[in-house]
């Protein structure tokens, strides 16, 4: 069971590869928490298991030992008894069927309940779909044919069809240009706040980072090493830290806890 705040718990979570000659630890005794209503963003170097983590929450791999609770129980129950509705996932490159429409591709977790008629279905696509900030002329499109930052609209209201509580994101404004991004980031914050959601995020971008975040969780030496607001995270004194936060790309970046204080 979780704690009544916490929407996920991770305990003793250990991560290992098999290598030639020995396993390849990614996670030792890796403690989090989110708690319900928060963004918890997730940052690290390469290779310390940001999407592995995310995979594992969502339940599509499995840790080799400790324990992850979702929303009171197992990841790996969450496609039972349509549990699954409770997460809603968007990759970092949208992932959209390329066979299918905007609006098929938006239906298609309704679709695969096959619980209701298909004009509930497709009413509740298009609600997601004005939602997202797109019109009904965009819902016969194909993926081929929209923009990336379309594309990840589109993805994000697939994740929000079955109006799930939790929301993972992998790499949101990954390839938009700066003014699609700050509009995704934009329409990100309203929905966070309008619909109440828990989401974990895992970004490299630290515009996002900071617009978005609640808490920050540092993922390095194969556990969270820091979490808590931003400017005590940056304040915690370790190299990665050091380099991701307060290096060159950083200092304007840092210029945003000034003006949204529910990060600090």
């Amino acid at each position: 069971m979780t704690d009544g705040r916490n929407v996920i718990e991770i305990r003793g979570l250990w991560t290992e590869f098999p290598g030639a000659t020995r396993n390849f630890v990614v996670h030792q005794d890796l403690d989090l928490d989110v708690q319900r209503g928060e963004v918890l963003s997730l940052v690290g170097g390469s290779g310390t298991g940001k999407t592995v983590l995310l995979r594992q929450i969502l339940g599509l791999e499995s840790p080799s030992r400790g324990r992850i609770s979702v929303l009171g129980q197992a990841p790996a129950s969450l496609g039972e008894r349509g549990a699954a509705s409770r997460v809603g996932m968007l990759f970092q490159h949208g992932a959209l069927f390329s066979a299918f429409s905007v609006l098929d591709n938006i239906a298609f977790p309704l679709r695969e309940l096959k619980t209701l008629p298909p004009e509930l279905i497709r009413d509740a696509a298009l609600v997601k779909l004005q939602m997202v900030g797109l019109g009904p002329e965009h819902a016969d499109k194909m993926p081929a044919d929209l923009s990336g930052g379309m594309i990840k609209r589109v993805a994000l209201a697939r994740a929000l069809i079955m109006d799930p509580p939790l929301l993972l994101l992998d790499e949101p404004t990954a390839g938009l240009d700066p003014d699609s991004s700050d509009s995704f980031v934009t329409l990100l914050r309203s929905l966070h706040r309008d619909l109440g959601l828990t989401v974990v995020m895992v970004t490299h971008d630290l515009d996002t980072l900071f617009e978005l975040s609640t808490r920050i969780a540092v993922l390095a030496d194969r556990k969270v090493i820091v979490n808590g607001p931003p400017k005590q995270v940056i304040a915690f004194q370790h190299p990665f830290i050091h380099h991701f936060f307060l290096g060159e790309r950083g200092q304007r970046a840092m210029e945003l806890l000034r003006e949204y204080p529910f990060a600090v």
